[in-house]
């Protein structure tokens, strides 16, 4: 490699092994998933605001200077390293190369999308779509994470998949439905941002989604433990997860919804969301034993 060559030509030229893409595969899904966590913090504690400006907290002053400061500037340094993370994926990706693009451009769409959240005061709307963009490419990073491993190939009857992506648009409504109730609640992101709906009507559907989706799990996670197929063990580790964040929603309803709480059942989601894309492409695209 010439010394001149550019810094993307550069980090192409070391090669990754097969298993060191997937420890960077797998990292780089892990820090989707910090990154709803930090922004989930930041709504949670009212810092949203901590920061008017960008990418400094103010005009003559790049660092943070207060509680709520130090939180917003800190989810901006955690969004930085996780831009840095999706890129490195992308350029030492020794295959998957256009999915990895993707995963890197839709985390860097999260910089401007948030200083036009910061902007316009939180507007509920923009914040709604700063967090749905981050389930878009968190989706994307697990599967490419999901396809740097290989698995067996199976044969399953053509409804068994399409149930299971019955079962992902249903985690999809549970998704959007848990952020109305979220933005509705007590906690819109600072003092001055209105919410976004009313509180008991947002909990009503969230509540309904999930029982939908409940059910359809349920069906199909019967059929795949009667036939013995080998997605069991994806299902049963969702269902393990569906448990604790079911214990988690109901306790942070009836103790008025603290915000660690209710930071912890935002986070559990996302990992959730992840357990659920997992599955559902486990039994939609099994791969073959090869890598």
């Amino acid at each position: 490699m010439e010394a001149g060559a550019p810094p993307l030509a550069r980090m192409r030229a070391f090669a990754l092994s097969a298993a060191g893409f997937r420890r960077l595969a797998l990292a780089n899904a892990a820090m989707l998933v910090l990154i709803i966590a930090t922004g989930a913090t930041v709504r949670l504690t009212g810092s949203g605001l901590g920061c008017e400006h960008w990418p400094g907290c103010a005009p003559h002053h790049f660092e943070p200077k207060s509680y709520h400061s130090y939180i917003e500037f800190s989810n901006r340094v955690i969004a930085f390293i996780t831009i840095l993370v999706t890129l490195a994926t992308w350029v030492l990706a020794p295959l998957l190369r256009r999915l990895a693009f993707v995963v890197f451009f839709g985390t860097l769409l999260q910089a401007p999308l948030g200083a036009l959240t910061v902007h316009f005061h939180l507007n509920p709307w923009f914040v709604l779509s700063h967090f749905l963009l981050s389930i878009v490419v968190l989706t994307l990073g697990v599967v490419l994470a999901i396809e740097t491993r290989a698995r067996a190939r199976t044969s399953l009857p053509p409804w068994v998949p399409r149930l299971g992506l019955l079962v992902g648009f249903a985690a999809v409504v549970l998704i959007v439905s848990g952020t109305f109730a979220t933005a509705s609640g007590p906690h819109p992101g600072s003092a001055v941002v209105r919410r976004l709906w009313s509180f008991q009507p947002a909990v009503y559907w969230h509540v309904r989604a999930t029982a939908v989706f409940g059910i359809l799990f349920a069906l199909l996670l019967v059929w795949l433990v009667r036939n013995r197929a080998p997605q069991v063990r994806g299902a049963l580790v969702l269902l393990g997860l569906l448990a604790v964040q079911m214990v988690i929603g109901e306790t942070q309803y009836r103790t008025h919804l603290p915000w660690w709480l209710v930071l912890g059942h935002v986070t559990l989601a996302a990992t959730v969301w992840v357990a659920v894309t997992a599955f559902v492409f486990s039994l939609w695209r099994p791969r073959r034993m090869s890598e």
